[in-house]
């Protein structure tokens, strides 16, 4: 059973990514799998791949992520910040727009913590806790008071209490050290938590709470996690992915049923996962390619647990797919498989979560959406 308390308290910056105990330097194997066309397998072509593929022969990367369908980015157990893929609007963090199959370092600076990837808007923030993003800066979703694109990092403001930033489509949400929640940028469906449908070009702050331990954004809905243990999410819900229980779209956090003991939140291109204290994996939203892993390919509005297992570490929602790994190491995935996304060598779509091989030395999973990036030690 995972080692969860039910209840929790915010962490430091410094611990803002040591909660589920991954082992810190030197790291391990860095594994893609599913489409390549653009270089964001790390393979140095532009193939898909059906079953895990090293990138390329270290063993010292630490974290990873994928902005949405098409570029990667991880960070090293030195410090530094690596990506690759899809560059146009700055994506990458080079300077440039350069699509790149390999990985490539973002600057030279030792000093990254966390990096995020939505649809055309990176960032990540610094072990001092500053935050910088890059990328478009369409509808203000950088956070710089402007909407300029910037193709290398950009500090957002000059404070250096940010713990936890996620980019969504043209969007962001971002956690501070004191427990208040932020958001800024395209705003059509209210997915900034801000009651209206207003764009905005700098941090806002979602309520006036400071009990938000963590947060996830996605196509065009959020959510986030208190630290009494309820889940709370907003934005467009045509097809429930809010989870409460209609699919009408909501400006401010609605919250998801009456339970208390939520632990983390995944928010896909329509559809939600969410984790509990007891390790059961829960979800719901839109459901055409099985992506809900209930054995199904209806739609949900309201949770459903995936299967019976209570040993769920780590997730990730995609566009139509998800994928998760268990406390002993396993990583499963379920959803779409139109490029192998599911690394089980075919193509074929499944709704219930497959084993990906047969490791149980996985560390990290990350689901870009058509493909998927894992950490093995």
């Amino acid at each position: 059973m995972p080692n969860y308390s039910g209840k929790w308290k915010l962490p430091t910056v410094m611990q803002a990514e040591g909660a589920d105990n991954w082992p810190k330097p030197p790291g391990g194997e860095l594994w893609a799998w599913g489409r390549g066309n653009l270089g964001q397998l790390g393979q140095d072509d532009a193939l898909n791949y059906s079953s895990p593929v090293q990138v390329g022969a270290l063993s010292n990367w630490l974290k990873v992520l994928g902005g949405r369908f098409h570029n990667s980015f991880a960070i090293k157990a030195d410090g530094t910040a690596w990506s690759w893929g899809y560059g146009p609007q700055g994506m990458l963090g080079h300077g440039n727009t350069t699509t790149y199959s390999s990985p490539v370092q973002i600057g030279a600076l030792t000093n990254w913590l966390t990096l995020s990837a939505g649809v055309y808007v990176s960032g990540g923030i610094k072990t001092d806790g500053a935050l910088w993003t890059w990328a478009s800066g369409n509808n203000g979703g950088l956070g710089h008071n402007n909407t300029t694109s910037y193709s290398s990092p950009v500090q957002v403001g000059a404070l250096t209490d940010w713990l936890q930033f996620f980019g969504g489509y043209y969007y962001s949400v971002a956690v501070k050290t004191d427990g208040t929640l932020w958001s800024w940028g395209k705003n059509d469906y209210g997915q900034l938590g801000q009651n209206n449908t207003t764009n905005y070009s700098s941090p806002v702050q979602v309520g006036a709470l400071t009990d938000w331990l963590n947060a996830a954004a996605s196509y065009r809905h959020s959510g986030a996690v208190k630290t009494d243990g309820t889940l709370w999410l907003w934005g467009r819900n045509n097809y429930g992915q809010v989870g409460d229980g209609n699919t009408t779209d909501v400006s401010s956090p609605v919250q998801v049923g009456a339970l208390t003991d939520w632990s983390d939140v995944s928010c896909g291109h329509e559809h939600t996962l969410a984790l509990k204290t007891d390790g059961t994996l829960w979800t719901w939203g839109r459901n055409n390619y099985g992506q809900l892993g209930d054995g199904t390919t209806a739609d949900k509005s309201s949770p459903v647990q995936i299967g019976a297992l209570t040993d769920w570490l780590e997730f990730s929602a995609g566009h139509s797919t998800s994928g998760a790994r268990t406390t002993d190491k396993k990583i499963y995935a379920w959803g779409r498989n139109n490029y192998g996304q599911l690394g089980q060598g075919d193509t074929t779509n499944r709704s219930s979560p497959v084993q990906v091989g047969a490791l149980t030395t996985w560390e990290k999973i990350y689901d870009s959406g058509n493909f998927m990036l894992s950490i093995k030690s």
